[in-house]
Order: structure tokens, then sequence, then C-alpha cells
């Protein structure tokens, strides 16, 4: 992201039925927390709790991997029916 922006968003404005007007601040809330998910935010905060070694990252990327690829085989097992 460019210098000086940040990730923004809008808290909706709700009129119910008597025609108060109400702020949807739980709504904005659960789109931050999607947003900061998908960026990645909570994943950073995670690893930066505590030091991880070289070695570490690379054995834990590794498994990483090799649960996605068998995921994927299981797929398309089911999807072959075998």
């Amino acid at each position: 992201m460019p210098k000086g922006e940040g990730m923004t968003v809008t808290v909706r404005q709700i009129k119910d039925k008597d025609g108060n007007v109400t702020s949807d601040v739980n709504g904005a809330l659960r789109v931050l927390k999607k947003k900061l998910m998908k960026d990645g935010f909570f994943q950073e905060l995670r690893e930066r709790g505590h030091f991880t070694s070289k070695g570490e990252k690379k054995r834990k990327a590794k498994a990483a991997g090799k649960r996605r690829y068998l995921k994927k085989i299981e797929k398309r097992k089911a999807e072959l029916g075998y």
C-alpha cells in the first residue's frame, strides 16, 4: 500500500421501521476482520509472537505444501471416483 493510505471500512447507517438511524458497527468490524485475515495480518502477528529459525520455517513450508498436495489428490480421487 502507498504511504499514507491504509485499510478503510465504512460504517453503514441503518434506518429501522420507526425512522431511527443507527450505525452498523458490528458489521463494519466483521468486514474489517475479514479484510485483515485475507491480507495475512493475523498470521503475521502469530509468526512475530516468537522467534522461528530458518530451518523451522523451511520445515513448516514443506509440511504445508505436502498438506496442500495431499488435499488436492484427495479431491481429485473423489471427483474421479477411485
